[in-house]
């Protein structure tokens, strides 16, 4: 009598479950970006958000060592005590991210470089901001926080030595390393 019971109750529950009504939201309309435009000439063009994309599964690895890629540039350099990135290496943050959420199996480390004034301890925490802010940047445009290490070395490995604004400029950097490579 109990489970002739119960079993009433639950079969009562899911009727008045099936019984309401549920509204479907209306969904959201998809841009397609992949289609082409078309010139006055009739000569297909790619839109200008497609000119930085890089099409890292047809061309493969490869892409990391090919000289006319983007992703064959590595280094991103910096002012004096600082670790903003400048402008001018953004595009190279956004190839590179791009890059790794396209190839979620890929993983690089980010390394941060100073040049030799400052204290050692100094330049060890300015390597790493530097590090870092390379990795925050590439994990805001797509690439996964995983997929990056990040290591200072302050000034411990110049790129080159001498003690001159021109060998200074050089080594104030952050360099980027992909695993397996």
């Amino acid at each position: 009598m109990k489970n002739l019971l119960i079993s009433a109750m639950l079969v009562g529950m899911l009727g008045a479950c099936a019984s309401q009504d549920v509204k479907e939201e209306p969904k959201a309309p998809i841009e397609d970006r992949s289609a082409a435009t078309q010139s006055d000439s009739g000569s297909s063009q790619t839109q200008p958000a497609d000119q930085d994309k890089l099409d890292s599964r047809a061309l493969g690895t490869n892409v990391l060592k090919d000289p006319n890629s983007p992703l064959s540039k590595r280094i991103v350099y910096y002012e004096y005590d600082s670790a903003a990135i400048k402008d001018e290496y953004r595009p190279l943050i956004r190839a590179h991210a791009k890059y790794l959420a396209d190839q979620r199996s890929a993983r690089m480390t980010v390394q941060g470089h100073t040049d030799e004034r400052g204290s050692r301890e100094y330049n060890l925490a300015l390597g790493q901001r530097r590090a870092e802010g390379v990795k925050k940047a590439m994990s805001v445009l797509g690439a996964s926080d995983n997929q990056i290490d990040t290591v200072s070395y302050g000034e411990e490995q110049p790129a080159v030595t001498g003690s001159d604004e021109s060998s200074w400029a050089k080594n104030r950097r952050a360099a980027i390393i992909y695993q397996g490579e």
